[in-house]
């Protein structure tokens, strides 16, 4: 009776650890909503997971019995995060959306391997079989988990460049078609009397099968310009695959961990959708994204600026809006654009960023790049806050951003970018953009606001080209 009581105190101090570390989540992520609380609050969550896995491995029982192969369990705990750890310090801001899609992937393996481990082991009902909702939260974990790993993947080397894009019409109805078998597997294991759940073990494998190819699929067609929904969405996948091991294990911890990452994933996915004027639909069956046709009559003159005729219009300007992009970053130059943001401050010009909600390769990518440098976040401005300020700002320059200002995504109803929200940067009265040369951005489309009268272009690299720029500013 003593042993059973201290079993009982066990697991009561077990779950009441499991509630501590859900609060712990739910409070670090709603630090994150706010970049002066967002480190605090990382850390706050990421205690809340190494406290439920410590009483985990402490409380938990199964049977009466402890967790064995202890030194297995804190092996691999201490090899994966120092691997982590590694990878994350060693990153630079550039690679930063690959470290959160192969990230994310890890997590969506994670929940596919337990749920193959899992299955296996199940006891069919003798009257109802295999139609359980553990059964159910097993089969949602395979598909969702694998999903989200090989897409997160793909992600990855299309992001890092090593992997094209694949963009064929009748791709979306093959990715339908397989998602629809995925669904045929759930209901005919569900359906299916046998009496060992091992007997379909063979389907598990198939059914893993199809998932990866399914995940693979959906993401090849997808553009780089469309990459942050795309991220947004398998990071949603990861925290639902998540959620099903909670359901498996009845573990508070995981299920709440899982619900937050789900939940917060699919509320920016949809945002993202937004942003871009994409149905949600379109996302799941991968039919979106870049590859569209140079708009007809995309011609005319480009003229250029020099750097001190740019260093004399910043400086005089009363209104100067900095629209940022992917170009910012692969320039590592955020920290340049800051010290002349604040020289120009000094000189008594207002100064504020023009954040596109997927300008970027990840969701919140340019905060994230901005942050680092030390702007202060209430120079950030989203993209359809700033916009009717625009016509009363005297110069708008763009940084490495392409899609999010092209005015394509207004006037051409043939574009792949058309119906999009973006940056209007040509209602500015100056406009000067920053770029290498007169290349496409992701979507593969001219970008017009090239050749707007307003416009004048100062070629080269940001970083370059921006350090020049501070220097002629003070020498004025």
């Amino acid at each position: 009776m003593d042993q059973l009581s201290h079993i009982a105190n066990q697991i009561s101090i077990l779950e009441i650890t499991y509630v501590v570390a859900s609060v712990l989540f739910v409070l670090g992520l709603k630090m994150l909503s706010h970049p002066l609380t967002a480190r605090r609050g990382n850390i706050l969550a990421a205690f809340g997971m190494c406290f439920a896995i410590i009483a985990t491995i402490l409380f938990h029982r199964k049977d009466g019995e402890p967790i064995g192969h202890i030194p297995w369990i804190l092996g691999a705990i201490v090899i994966g995060t120092a691997i982590g750890w590694t990878i994350a310090k060693k990153v630079k801001m550039t690679a930063m959306p690959q470290l959160v899609s192969f990230f994310n992937g890890m997590g969506g393996a994670a929940a596919a391997l337990i749920s193959m481990m899992e299955f296996p082991h199940v006891i069919p009902d003798p009257i109802h079989g295999m139609a359980n909702g553990h059964v159910l939260a097993i089969l949602l974990g395979l598909m969702i988990g694998t999903i989200s790993w090989a897409g997160s993947m793909i992600a990855y080397g299309k992001l890092d460049g090593w992997i094209g894009d694949l963009r064929l019409k009748w791709l979306k109805y093959v990715n339908l078609t397989i998602l629809v078998v995925l669904i045929g597997f759930i209901i005919f294991i569900m359906t299916h009397q046998v009496k060992s759940a091992s007997e379909l073990t063979p389907l598990i494998y198939i059914m893993f099968a199809v998932a990866v190819i399914y995940g693979v699929l959906f993401v090849m067609p997808i553009g780089g310009a469309d990459m942050p929904v795309v991220i947004s969405l398998l990071n949603s996948f990861t925290g639902v695959a998540a959620a099903m091991g909670g359901f498996l294990y009845k573990n508070q911890a995981m299920l709440t961990g899982g619900i937050l990452v789900g939940s917060a994933g699919t509320i920016l996915t949809i945002l993202m959708c937004r942003a871009m004027n994409r149905s949600l639909l379109n996302v799941i069956v991968g039919v979106f994204g870049g590859g569209g046709q140079a708009i007809a009559g995309a011609t005319g003159s480009v003229k250029e600026i020099t750097l001190s005729d740019a260093a004399v219009l910043l400086s005089y300007s009363k209104k100067v809006v900095i629209v940022p992009g992917y170009g910012l970053a692969v320039a590592q130059a955020q920290h340049i654009c800051h010290e002349l943001d604040k020289l120009l401050d000094e000189k008594g010009v207002e100064v504020k960023y023009a954040i596109h909600p997927v300008a970027g390769r990840m969701p919140g990518h340019m905060n994230v790049l901005l942050a680092e440098a030390d702007v202060p976040y209430e120079q950030l401005i989203e993209s359809d806050e700033i916009n009717p300020d625009l016509p009363n700002t005297d110069v708008l320059v763009v940084i490495g951003a392409n899609d999010v200002v092209n005015p394509a995504a207004e006037d051409d109803p043939s574009s792949p970018i058309y119906g999009m929200p973006i940056v209007k940067a040509r209602d500015a009265k100056n406009i000067i953009v920053m770029k290498r040369g007169m290349g496409k951005g992701y979507a593969a489309i001219e970008n017009m606001l090239f050749f707007n009268d307003k416009t004048r272009m100062l070629f080269g690299d940001a970083k370059t080209s921006l350090q020049n720029l501070v220097n002629e500013v003070k020498s004025l």
